[in-house]
């Protein structure tokens, strides 16, 4: 078969031995390959309405499996993806300037569920729920959490009342605060008092818009993962318990990668870079 190729080959394709590299295996001829028409009004139809093989099979009179065979040689199997938008990162140039707050849900149990015993009827059941009540400083990472029963108004200006008095102590100044549209935020009086009286001001995101309170999001996802559900407790109980532990290794000693490793209390030490 070589020699064959290479006598039939023109000196240009044996120079760049062009003839002797792989041929695609496909059969020169298909006799139950659709046509090219019906091959365009299956995308054309996907294009129109979006749907399955099955139902473009259904309206065209063909067997669901050759539409599904079309749509995957062309490319269109699967409906595009929607472009992400370009990823906006910022941080403020001092602790203080700005602090995001938000709050997350954790289930209560009073004995370990079945991802721990294996057993399907051991869940907890009418025990509620526990919220997470955190607040980040966006330029140091330094977070401040209490765990309540509800996240009522009262439970939030109390929350924030304690964590501006927390981050006070740490030498840091609240100059701002943003949250998401929550009614215990935005249509909450004792903390708009609270922030008015501290002369602070109230930030708040725009509708649909996590992405913009993106540090206090991600610092729920790394808190439900190595605390909430990344250890195995005898109930919620001892899970509360090993909250204040949990925080302040994450505060002083947890290693931070938008810090370039290192821990939240380095960049707190060093108020507004004056050591630097």
């Amino acid at each position: 078969m070589w020699v064959a190729r290479w006598r039939q080959a023109t000196p240009a394709e044996r120079q760049g031995l062009g003839c002797l590299r792989d041929r695609s295996s496909r059969p020169h001829r298909q006799p139950r390959c659709l046509d090219a028409l019906t091959q365009a009004q299956i995308v054309l139809a996907r294009r129109r309405t979006g749907w399955g093989p099955r139902l473009i099979a259904g309206e065209l009179g063909m067997a669901h499996q050759s539409v599904w065979k079309v749509l995957k040689r062309c490319g269109r199997s699967r409906q595009p993806r929607a472009a992400r938008e370009h990823a906006h990162r910022y941080e403020w140039p001092c602790p203080g300037d700005l602090l995001h707050m938000d709050t997350k849900r954790y289930a209560r149990f009073a004995r370990p569920g079945h991802a721990v015993t294996g057993q399907r009827g051991t869940r907890s059941r009418g025990v509620g729920y526990s919220y997470a009540h955190a607040i980040i400083d966006d330029h140091s990472r330094l977070v401040y959490v209490e765990l309540h029963d509800d996240e009522r108004a009262g439970t939030v200006t109390g929350v924030t009342r304690r964590a501006i008095e927390w981050f006070g102590s740490h030498g840091i100044r609240v100059q701002r605060l943003m949250t998401d549209n929550a009614w215990s935020y935005t249509h909450n009086r004792s903390l708009a008092q609270l922030l008015g009286h501290k002369q602070i001001r109230h930030l708040v995101t725009r509708p649909y818009r996590p992405q913009t309170n993106g540090k206090i999001e991600r610092f729920h996802q790394t808190m439900a993962r190595e605390w909430g559900h990344g250890v195995v407790y005898a109930s919620h109980t001892d899970r509360q318990r090993a909250l204040p532990y949990w925080l302040g290794h994450y505060n002083e000693r947890r290693p931070h990668s938008a810090l370039g490793g290192q821990a939240p209390i380095s960049r707190v030490r060093n108020v507004c870079r004056q050591d630097s």
